[in-house]
């Protein structure tokens, strides 16, 4: 609750439609980084590991909610009943929010096991050549990055970057034709 108080209340209802949309697997997660940006940029002091633990936060209260059918006041009155009272607020947003949209959230089983292991997102990737180091004056060894946007179970969005020898790409592009393959005959 304190956390959420330091959150502008545009900004907190940006978060719970984020939030509401990425349940109703409409994106695949909240880019909390960007997010905590614009709040800091508007001169509020928050970081990206508090914004992120009111995100997971308000993602189990809104499915908790859609797995119990919850209406609004049901869901209202269970938050004024909290150990910690939110702020007016952020109790109006939610209510809104949930009065609007909460009704859409797809909870059917199937839906929530595969929202359990995250989403992939994006891929980059790029070539390099390591030309030198400070233990070996001539390597002219190429590898390629490899970064990949996934959003995990609670929406977070991250990027996991890793490298590889030319042979190992090889091996991981003949791997993903091979899928491909496999899903244009599905």
């Amino acid at each position: 609750a304190d956390k959420i108080r330091l959150i502008p209340q545009d900004f907190f209802a940006e978060l719970c439609e984020q939030i509401i949309q990425h349940l109703n697997h409409k994106i695949p997660g909240i880019n909390t980084a960007e997010l905590c940006q614009r709040i800091q940029t508007s001169g509020v002091d928050i970081n990206i590991g508090d914004l992120a633990k009111v995100a997971n936060t308000l993602s189990f209260l809104f499915s908790t909610a859609a797995r119990n059918n919850l209406s609004t006041e049901e869901l209202v009155t269970s938050l004024g009943s909290g150990v910690s009272t939110l702020p007016k607020h952020a109790v109006q947003v939610i209510r809104h929010v949930w009065n609007e949209q909460g009704k859409a959230i797809a909870v059917a089983e199937d839906a929530r096991n595969t929202a359990a292991v995250g989403q992939f997102v994006d891929m980059k990737w790029k070539l390099g050549v390591a030309m030198s180091s400070d233990t070996c004056r001539s390597l002219k060894y190429p590898y390629v990055t490899v970064t990949l946007t996934v959003a995990d179970p609670s929406g977070q969005i991250t990027d996991r970057s890793f490298e590889m020898t030319i042979p190992q790409f090889k091996n991981f592009f003949r791997q993903f034709k091979e899928m491909a393959s496999v899903l244009e005959t599905v």
